[in-house]
């Protein structure tokens, strides 16, 4: 009864998001406040009949009921527990469950506390919010209902695909369903915008935060995803330009430009009709995303389902959704008119940039994600777009990008002085400078685009440090006093000031590990040695090993460095025999220069010799260091209470005393 009871709360929230589609929107275009208050408890009511779906999916998974289909071909009784709950999300079904969730947990989050939006602005957010639902409610009832039932109920599950068995894959598909899901509530935001005709600076405070909470979901679930890929596959990389990968990648690279984007429409009134088409862009890029992973036209670890009819479906669903807005969006965007005005050489034309760089990019990714895909649908000729490709074009783009990040800060609304910026940051090309000659010295030469971006990592570090000691007056002022400005900057700027360090750290991070990595593959027996990035590793020895629902190969590692021990490394190769599939977990030891990394493969000939992967990454764990700083950033500044959805009431002021005559 509990997957029975779990699919009727399907089928209410379905038309519960129905009633919360049309009653408020109707209620708005005809000014009745009864309808429109119908948003709030129709908000509440999806989200907790989605909550309880979820709930009897989640149950059925951790008592392994093999009578549901979802539980057999995705658990397995002998998996461990944190494992029966991500084979939640861990498939198709059970995924689209989750992003439901997600999206009725944003929907109610602006019911409750969006007191502070306009009546007739809240009801029809909520509205697009529950068409876009309803879209996806349809989807999973017709063609993926996760509470299929099977009879007679299979002794055991097929257990989840192992190399969704990890702590990094486990929590990857919430952050990035959270961050996919988010840019849905800029996308209602930017819809209810057009439909009233009005964008203003109020408009843009309010969608700010929504938009900062998606991005750091989605930086968050890249960068868990990129962390997995490293450290599970043993292959000693973090991205390698996957179409899956590509996917997530492309809606953050939109959502980066919105966030710019929209701070230009608070503070200066214009850049209003971009900022609107960035908002829809970053949805659809994430609705693009499901498609491309669900519709069968990919094939990888990622992907969930290849079934046509599903394929079909969610390619309807997606032309409606972005073919609907971006007629709308042409219908009524010419219509928002802007005020400001700046010249090119302006804090706005630095941002303007942003966007530009950042879109451009998104449609080099996009291109060369759909471009083979295309090909072959039309019956060409096969081609391979890899890293070669994305490296080569998509990696220049960004330098003018962060070149214009340093100077931004520096420049002032409408129009600025260029040349007085430089100067204002003379310390910042030295620093950037001073740094490649470093590199050099130390490492010698490496590619040229690893030694760039070392030097425009300087360069926004000492930039960015730079445009802090001027907000707060450092050495202009009494030491004292630019501390107590210190202390008095809004959140907001805080977290500017962390984001753009966390990104020059992760650019660092990227230099380092791809210019400088150094791999050795060989056979190694007991005793044997290799020395890789000047630290020399011995062989001990292999042993057999069990886990839970896998066995184990367990090869140990001794690692010194001019004769001195460094650290003893054990690398697994685990074979999980339900599903008859091997997967690698390399043994890794992290320090402030790099990443000792190991592998251990299969066995070679009869003596204990085995195939064994050496590497060492140079900085590579920066990348994920100043990941988490620029998530830290977009916190932050959200809990700046200028953005805080729920912003506290208005002090009453005493009414003024007549002056007697």
């Amino acid at each position: 009864m509990i997957a029975e009871a779990g699919h009727f709360a399907l089928v209410l929230a379905l038309f519960v998001a129905i009633v919360q589609a049309v009653v408020p929107m109707i209620g708005a275009h005809r000014g009745n406040a009864v309808w429109m208050a119908m948003d709030k408890p129709s908000a509440i009511s999806q989200v907790l009949l989605v909550a309880f779906a979820f709930g009897c999916l989640t149950y059925s998974h951790v008592v392994s009921d093999f009578s549901v289909v979802n539980v057999v071909q995705n658990s397995h009784s002998l998996k461990p527990m944190l494992y029966k709950v991500a084979g939640v999300w861990g498939n198709h079904e059970g995924s689209l469950l989750l992003w439901v969730f997600i999206l009725a947990a944003f929907g109610s989050a602006v019911a409750l506390f969006g007191g502070n939006l306009p009546p007739t602005l809240r009801a029809r957010v909520l509205g697009v919010q529950s068409l876009i639902a309803v879209g996806f409610y349809l989807f999973m009832l017709l063609t993926s209902n996760p509470f299929e039932r099977v009879f007679p109920p299979a002794l055991d599950g097929r257990d989840l695909n192992p190399l969704l068995q990890d702590p990094g894959l486990a929590f990857h598909p919430p952050f990035l369903y959270l961050g996919y899901v988010g840019f849905s509530m800029a996308f209602s935001f930017a819809i209810a915008a057009l439909i009233e005709g009005r964008v203003d600076a109020a408009w843009a405070r309010w969608v700010r935060p929504w938009t900062l909470a998606a991005w750091s979901f989605l930086t968050v679930g890249i960068a868990l995803g990129s962390w997995w890929a490293y450290y599970e596959l043993g292959w000693g990389g973090w991205w390698f330009w996957d179409p899956v990968e590509n996917a997530s990648f492309m809606p953050w690279l939109a959502g980066t430009a919105l966030l710019h984007s929209a701070i230009v429409v608070e503070k200066r009134d214009t850049m209003k009709t971009w900022t609107i088409f960035l908002a829809i862009l970053a949805f659809s890029m994430s609705l693009l995303g499901t498609f491309l992973v669900r519709s069968g036209v990919l094939t990888s670890v990622h992907a969930f389902a290849t079934d046509p009819e599903r394929g079909v479906f969610i390619l309807l669903l997606l032309m409606i959704v972005i073919g609907g807005s971006l007629v709308l969006f042409a219908m009524r965007g010419p219509a928002l008119r802007s005020t400001g005005v700046f010249k090119p050489i302006s804090r706005e034309g630095g941002l303007l940039l942003n966007n530009l760089v950042m879109s451009t990019g998104c449609a080099v990714v996009l291109l060369g994600t759909l471009y083979p895909l295309f090909l072959d649908a039309v019956g060409g000729t096969k081609v391979s777009v890899g890293p070669p490709f994305f490296n080569s074009v998509f990696i220049p783009l960004m330098v003018p990008m962060f070149m214009a990040m340093g100077f931004g800060p520096f420049l002032s609304w409408k129009r600025a002085d260029i040349v007085q910026a430089a100067l204002r940051l003379k310390i910042a090309f030295i620093v950037a400078a001073l740094a490649v000659a470093a590199v050099i010295a130390l490492a010698g030469e490496g590619p040229f685009l690893a030694l760039v971006g070392l030097g425009l990592a300087a360069w926004l570090v000492t930039s960015t440090l730079v445009e802090l000691a001027e907000r707060v007056k450092l050495f202009r002022e009494p030491l004292v006093a630019s501390l107590g400005r210190l202390m008095r900057q809004p959140r907001a700027s805080w977290g500017m000031t962390m984001a753009h360090l966390g990104m020059a750290i992760a650019i660092a991070g990227m230099a380092g590990a791809g210019g400088w990595k150094v791999e050795s593959i060989q056979v190694m027996k007991p005793g044997d040695q290799v020395n890789v990035g000047g630290y020399d590793y011995t062989f001990v020895g292999a042993r057999q090993g069990q886990g839970p629902n896998y066995t184990i190969i367990e090869g140990t590692f001794r690692v010194s460095k001019n004769g001195q021990d460094v650290v003893t490394l054990k690398a697994e190769k685990r074979n999980y025999p339900v599903r008859q599939m091997p997967t690698t977990e390399a043994a890794i030891h992290s320090l402030f220069s790099g990443d000792l990394y190991a592998v251990i493969g299969d066995p070679d000939g009869q003596d204990g010799g085995f195939v064994t992967r050496i590497y060492f990454n140079p900085l590579v764990a920066w990348m994920w260091a100043g990941s988490m700083l620029m998530v830290f950033g977009g916190v932050i500044s959200i809990s700046d209470r200028r953005y805080r959805i729920g912003a506290p009431a208005r002090r009453n002021r005493k009414p003024a005393v007549a002056a007697n005559p």
